[in-house]
């Protein structure tokens, strides 16, 4: 494992976005959707420890934990301003009372009234990378970005980033104002992105920021099935994780134990180590942001930056992503699949 002196390479994020490590964290688990946080202290030491093996890029939004993860990751994003770069969202509303039941608002009086609120929490005068979350079709994107353009113009908002778009979509936005990054789902199990939005992405100077790059904790291996998780785990209502699906699911990471075994490494460095290289395979920044809550996992994700997967390896891993039963969420309208 480096040391705190061996930091992981640092890449940009668009055209003159920010200068980030090559692996960020998300900081969504800490406070939202996997289970209670049952040490919080440790939790708090991951961040610092991410800091220290030059993670520098954290991801929260506004969403997690209706506001509490903003304010969970606040006191260290504060005492580190000058070396870290906070990425929050705006756009997904949740009834606390039917968590299923989710609003989309893109509309310029939703972001002006989301972003201040997001500032509030985070307890800084200026966020560093401000994404859409999800798309309100009914708001054409160049409004919407038009609105988020304006924050830039006041000092409230650093850069802009989109999430879950489609490579259209990116290229309305592009046209508006630069975006430095979009944020959708890649890793061996999720791949749809790969025929339009990575080439767009390309073109355009814009870095991907792929969420849950170890399919959501299924690629370590670290779970079967969704209902060895705890109750209010959102897991067990993706149908990736249940029933017939999860068994079928579970069958496809042996290339992933092969290659583990052979390297003496783990499920999920195996899983990373391919996203990771996916800048190379197709010549853009790619920075994921697996989530965790504790040091002795983000040693292991950060050290996955390291890891150079050969021609061999690679070729192992490409059927996977074909082979994979059921969608990533059960309604996918909620992704960018559907209108690509």
């Amino acid at each position: 494992m480096s040391s705190s002196n061996d930091k992981m390479q640092t890449v940009r994020l668009g055209t003159g976005g920010p200068e980030v490590g090559a692996q960020g964290l998300g900081c969504m688990g800490m406070s939202f959707a996997y289970g209670p946080t049952t040490d919080e202290g440790e939790a708090r030491a991951t961040l610092e420890r991410a800091l220290e093996l030059g993670v520098t890029l954290f991801d929260t939004a506004d969403v997690y934990g209706f506001g509490e993860n903003e304010k969970f990751i606040a006191p260290f994003v504060r005492a580190h301003r000058a070396d870290v770069v906070v990425a929050t969202k705006f756009a997904i509303g949740i009834d606390p009372g039917n968590p299923q039941a989710r609003t989309i608002r893109n509309d310029r009086p939703y972001i002006r009234q989301a972003v201040e609120g997001s500032l509030r929490r985070l307890g800084v005068d200026e966020i560093d990378l401000y994404y859409m979350h999800r798309r309100d079709v009914n708001v054409p994107i160049e409004e919407t970005v038009g609105a988020m353009a304006e924050l830039v113009a006041e000092g409230k908002v650093k850069h802009l980033g989109l999430s879950e778009v489609t490579a259209g979509e990116l290229r309305a936005a592009q046209a508006v104002h630069p975006i430095a990054a979009v944020q959708s789902e890649w890793s061996l199990f999720s791949r749809d992105i790969e025929a339009h939005v990575v080439p767009a992405a390309r073109e355009l100077g814009v870095a991907l920021v792929p969420y849950s790059p170890l399919g959501r904790g299924f690629l370590t291996g670290s779970f079967v099935r969704a209902d060895e998780l705890s109750s209010d785990d959102f897991r067990r209502t993706q149908p990736r994780f249940t029933g017939d699906n999860a068994t079928a699911n579970a069958a496809l990471l042996e290339p992933l134990r092969r290659i583990a075994q052979e390297r003496g490494i783990s499920l999920g460095q195996v899983a990373l180590a391919w996203v990771q290289q996916q800048a190379q395979v197709h010549g853009l920044t790619v920075v994921p942001i697996p989530g965790t809550r504790r040091r002795s996992r983000l040693e292991e994700n950060a050290a996955a930056t390291g890891i150079t997967l050969t021609a061999e390896e690679l070729a192992a891993l490409e059927p996977i992503a074909g082979k994979v039963a059921g969608g990533r969420y059960a309604d996918m309208s909620f992704t960018s699949a559907g209108r690509e």
